[in-house]
């Protein structure tokens, strides 16, 4: 009976999976009959009346209360309906991601992207070294692979697939049509990672999400714990980190920013130190979130610490209480 559960459990959530998949791809085959321009503008109308529907809309509004306590709610609502629309047109832009990066430094007036730093996407495709460049889940950070593709600077992407398999499955085949090669945020993908450097190529790497168990930061003045995996890859390899992220512009356009390479924190032996480098890469998050805040996802659980990690603290602190 226990197995037969099991297994009805198992095929409904696959069920419930493929029914949503089905839903949003039939939406987004429908966007791509629209012109670009209009299909992501109907997309972020339509995100700005659903999103406060969904339980994800409270979450943002709690973090949103503690990261801007000194605005009022109104402000706050406002971040929270300009965060809907970002991640609703970055869902449509999907379907026309191979159209929209269109930079020509010699048109006569800009076209949808601008790039900050293009000297140094060159520069780094030249260097016969490796780098680690990192972001956030800002405007849309899609573009960023896809910008150092088309300065010819070969980089392998690190990213986290959704959790419904066929959604994943579509995103993947999407992304890897524009953005080259990608490595499935999965156990041994740090082993990947590490060979791509180790053979002098470039990684690119999402910092900015929850990572159970991982290095406590402070994020907005609030606990959190943060992946190590960048700060030790560059102990590891005594590479340069370089930030990049990407600013949503109004009219469906966008700024690629690709910042000079970060002093890194070491210790008294010359190596990366490791916890102040991970505070470093939240730090400039942070920077990044406070410029844009409606182009940040503040419905992602990022301060919800692990439970083996509250557990220690609450033993902790009954035992200062004892003492």
């Amino acid at each position: 009976m226990k197995r037969f559960l099991y297994r009805a459990s198992r095929w409904l959530k696959q069920a419930n999976y493929w029914l949503i998949a089905r839903a949003a791809l039939t939406l987004l085959w429908l966007l791509r009959k629209l012109p670009p321009d209009r299909a992501m503008d109907f997309a972020g109308r339509m995100a700005r009346r659903l999103g406060p529907l969904s339980g994800r809309h409270r979450i943002a509004l709690d973090n949103l209360r503690l990261a801007y306590p000194e605005l009022d709610e109104a402000a706050r609502r406002e971040i929270a309906l300009d965060m809907w629309e970002n991640m609703a047109r970055l869902g449509a832009e999907y379907i026309f991601l191979d159209q929209l990066f269109d930079l020509n430094p010699n048109a006569a007036k800009p076209g949808r992207v601008e790039v900050v730093g293009a000297e140094r996407f060159l520069r780094l495709r030249d260097e016969k070294k490796p780098h680690i460049l990192f972001t956030g889940h800002l405007g849309n950070f899609e573009l960023l692979p896809v910008a150092a593709s088309a300065f010819d600077l070969d980089l392998a992407v690190m990213f986290r697939p959704p959790n419904n398999p066929y959604i994943a499955d579509y995103v993947f085949s999407t992304r890897r049509s524009a953005m080259g090669k990608m490595l499935a945020s999965a156990p041994g993908v740090a082993f990947a990672l590490s060979r791509v450097l180790e053979a002098g190529g470039n990684i690119g790497v999402l910092v900015d999400q929850k990572f159970r168990n991982g290095l406590l930061t402070d994020f907005f003045g609030r606990k959190c714990e943060t992946s190590p995996l960048v700060a030790r890859l560059a102990r590891h390899f005594d590479c340069d980190i370089y930030p990049a992220h990407c600013i949503r512009l109004p009219g469906n356009r966008f700024r690629i920013e690709l910042h000079e390479r970060l002093e890194l924190p070491r210790n008294a032996a010359g190596a990366v130190d490791v916890q102040q480098t991970t505070q470093l890469l939240t730090d400039v998050v942070e920077s990044w979130v406070r410029e844009t805040p409606g182009q940040w996802m503040w419905f992602h659980k990022r301060w919800e610490i692990s439970g083996r990690r509250r557990k220690m603290r609450k033993v902790a602190a009954t035992a200062r209480n004892n003492s």
